[in-house]
């Protein structure tokens, strides 16, 4: 597959006003797959490290995932630039959606199911631990409830007999009693039963459980979903939210420079 290749298949994913170039660098790495430079907008490729054009194909979303955001977040800021933490809850979602793109337009197949042994394994796994475990957690969740119904009765401090008898975490347990007091399908997990049970609408709720079991989303795309459909509802515009940013940062900038000049003259009549 040639670097051009690539770039058009990444092109036809998703555009991007912003130029940007593929390198194959015909090398290994023991460290990472490929990289992305957010100053010269260049993906590179570690091709050696990667025995088929569909793993090739991968990494190169995951690096123009990189780009995108960097595209997107330049042309609302020019001045921006890619901070240290990119693997972010945003990165993985946005990745998440283009990987599901690559496999719809023929380019990426995960493969899983056309390997007998691992799609059984795989059926094994969520009927049998993801299932099972979240219908546990949520029994686990009913008797914690009712042992806290017991303490109250009893006048024994709940919070003590969580730490020094069960030796559970408080936010552990916390977060096992709401799976319990909520409806929710176990066959999502017992992590992803966590996020369902955050949300307080029943309606809203039902959407998330739904994101789970519709399949093809990773926990980290619901959870922007989560977030975005929250924005909607508080009308939380883009550009609003830039607005109030640069309201803030004039703000500090005042302080600073106020602070600074008050520094310069002490220091002036030293």
């Amino acid at each position: 597959m040639t670097n051009d290749r690539i770039k058009e298949i990444l092109l036809d994913i998703e555009p991007s006003e912003l130029d940007f170039t593929v390198t194959q660098t015909g090398k290994e790495s023991k460290r990472v797959n490929g990289f992305y430079n957010p100053e010269t907008h260049e993906i590179f490729i570690h091709n050696l490290n990667l025995k088929t054009d569909n793993m090739i194909v991968y990494t190169a979303v995951h690096e123009y995932t990189h780009h995108l955001i960097t595209a997107e977040r330049q042309s609302a800021n020019p001045a921006y630039m890619s901070r240290s933490k990119v693997h972010t809850q945003e990165f993985w979602a946005k990745f998440g959606a283009l990987i599901k793109k690559a496999e719809e337009k023929g380019y990426y197949s995960i493969g899983w199911q056309e390997n007998p042994e691992l799609k059984t394994l795989t059926e094994d796994i969520k009927l049998n631990y993801l299932a099972k475990n979240g219908e546990l957690m949520q029994e686990f969740g009913k008797k914690l409830a009712r042992a806290f119904d017991l303490c109250r009765e009893a006048d024994i401090r709940y919070e003590d007999y969580i730490d020094r008898v069960l030796c559970l975490p408080r936010n552990t347990a916390k977060d096992i009693r709401k799976v319990a007091a909520v409806e929710i399908n176990p066959a999502i997990g017992f992590d992803n039963m966590k996020v369902v049970a955050s949300v307080k609408k029943k309606d809203e709720r039902a959407q998330v459980e739904e994101d789970f079991l519709e399949g093809g989303k990773s926990p980290a795309t619901v959870r922007e979903l989560m977030k975005q459909r929250s924005a909607i509802a508080r009308n939380d515009d883009p550009k609003i939210r830039l607005e109030k940013e640069k309201v803030r940062l004039e703000k500090t900038i005042a302080q600073l420079t106020q602070r600074l000049e008050y520094v310069e003259e002490s220091l002036a009549n030293m």
